[in-house]
């Protein structure tokens, strides 16, 4: 029997299931997942962080900028994935690509930054 090891502090256990896919150490890593994930993928993730969230920032908000234990990483990263899903949850009906823009898809990043191909 295998045994899950958790990822986060106990009071967000809630959010476990979600680590492996959305806690992502850069913005090309969850820009990626986001394109690479379906509207109920998306949905499912917002619906079960957006609870969460004042309780997270308050924990991450404990910490100075650049003083965040390596513990709380992947928390941090899930409240970054949040934020790179919400628009896309409120604003665009659950479409994981931007309405009516170029397909994100033709852009490609070099050194962090977006760049056209």
């Amino acid at each position: 029997m295998t045994q899950l090891i958790s990822q986060l502090p106990a009071d967000f256990a809630v959010l476990e299931t979600f680590v492996a896919k959305w806690a992502l150490g850069t913005s090309k890593q969850r820009h990626q997942q986001r394109l690479q994930s379906t509207s109920a993928e998306l949905q499912a993730f917002y619906d079960a962080i957006l609870p969460e969230m004042r309780k997270l920032l308050a924990a991450l908000d404990e910490y100075a900028l650049g003083t965040l234990p390596e513990e709380l990483h992947k928390l941090y990263w899930l409240s970054l994935s949040f934020a790179e899903i919400a628009p896309h949850i409120e604003l665009y009906k659950g479409s994981v690509g931007v309405p009516y823009a170029f397909e994100e898809k033709r852009f490609m990043y070099e050194t962090g930054d977006v760049v056209n191909v």
